[in-house]
């Protein structure tokens, strides 16, 4: 059935729907109850009193089509009557006590019973009695995590701003989906179901916006398994929240900082080895297209090598310094977390810089011998002197890894 189908259907039902409300009460569960719900929906609630109460009875539709026994959780912060609202509904209120969208969903997810946990956002733009449907999915897939594609589904008018919908959510998508592989249309939907073994799985530990990036980026890394299904996005009551800049830096910030393979290793190795065969084709005086490149290309070659040098290297500081979730996977950052030791990374260093230093040296020699005059700047200089400081980077930073891997 088309998504506009199954969409005019439920707008059609919701005018209809007192009797399903009544089902719905005999299985919602409150907090002190002894019974173990099988579905949690969590919506988090920053003054969203025009819109909570709509949400809350489409759940609660969703419900009672599903005739499964439920707990909907507000995880709220709100000043307005937000939670009286949903105290009235039958919601269960919980008060994180920390700031922020994802500390809000984490601090509801660890207080939530039920083996599936819905997320989505109380300001009515997702539509909580698709909600079956989803679960359907989730279930015939045999998936871990199901979500609501609104880029693959249909957005109202006035739903998403024009640079979300063209720019923002689908260069964020592609950047998770190159460095993290989640294979999704929508990364950023904030309509999802999953089960309570995956979220276990999941390490979630940002308190931000970001926290819809970190679910992604989790499950694709602990391969679990994603499905996704087209839903229809509308327009939201209430005040909007979202700053697109500032959270979407967040966002791009965070999948970078957690995946050092792709904003360190891969750059320093392109420039690296760049460097290096700039530096061969001009001590070689081999010609490119009928141009041999010289000393200035020696000089473009010195730098990129020595750059490349260091930023692969900070690949390898973070994958030892830090955990990110998206560890770097190329054989040479692999090959020196695992195998280099400082006393292997010290004397390859010391070799080097040995090298480099002999030849330096013969030119001091030549230089004394010349009563200090000038002397020639050769490309067999600049090669000394790039060994010469990529040596002495290769032993500092073999007792860096050295210390910060003890």
């Amino acid at each position: 059935m088309a998504i506009q189908d199954q969409q005019s259907e439920s707008d059609t039902e919701y005018g209809q729907t007192e009797l399903q409300t009544h089902e719905a009460d005999g299985l919602l569960l409150d907090a002190d109850s002894e019974q173990t719900p099988q579905l949690s929906v969590v919506m988090p609630t920053l003054n969203e009193e025009e819109g909570v109460a709509e949400c809350i009875e489409r759940a609660k539709n969703a419900i009672a089509e599903l005739g499964m026994r439920a707990e909907i959780i507000l995880s709220d912060s709100s000043t307005d009557r937000t939670p009286e609202i949903g105290r009235e509904m039958g919601a269960i209120i919980v008060e994180p006590d920390g700031k922020g969208y994802g500390y809000a969903y984490r601090y509801a997810f660890d207080r939530a019973r039920g083996d599936y946990i819905v997320m989505g956002d109380a300001d009515t733009t997702y539509d909580f009695e698709q909600i079956p449907r989803l679960l359907e999915h989730l279930r015939a897939e045999n998936g871990d995590m199901v979500m609501g594609s609104r880029l693959e589904g249909e957005i109202r008018p006035g739903a998403m701003p024009p640079l979300h919908k063209h720019i923002g959510n689908p260069v964020l998508t592609k950047f998770l989906n190159l460095f993290y592989g989640a294979g999704v249309s929508d990364a950023h939907s904030g309509f999802r179901i999953f089960t309570r073994e995956a979220y276990e799985t999941m390490d979630l530990e940002t308190t931000g916006m970001e926290f819809a990036s970190e679910m992604i980026m989790e499950a694709g890394a602990k391969d679990l398994t994603i499905v996704e299904t087209p839903i229809v996005y509308h327009e939201r009551e209430g005040e909007e929240t979202l700053e697109s800049f500032r959270d979407g830096w967040r966002h791009v910030r965070f999948m970078l900082e957690n995946a050092p393979g792709y904003l360190f290793s891969v750059p320093g190795a392109v420039m690296g080895v760049l460097g290096l065969v700039i530096m061969a084709l001009a001590a070689t005086s081999a010609t490119v297209n009928g141009v041999n490149p010289g000393t200035h290309s020696m000089i473009a070659g010195s730098l990129l090598t020595i750059v490349g040098y260091q930023v692969a290297s900070l690949g390898v500081f973070a994958a030892v310094a830090s955990d990110p979730i998206r560890k770097p996977e190329d054989r040479l950052t692999k090959l020196l977390t695992e195998s280099l030791t400082l006393e292997r990374g010290a004397t390859l260093g010391v070799g080097v810089f040995v090298l480099g230093g002999s030849y330096a040296g013969l030119l001091i020699y030549q230089w004394i011998s010349n009563d200090f005059g000038p002397i020639d700047f050769t490309i067999g200089s600049l090669i000394a002197f790039t060994a010469i400081v990529l040596g002495l980077q290769t032993v500092f930073s073999s007792f860096f890894l050295s210390a910060v891997n003890r």
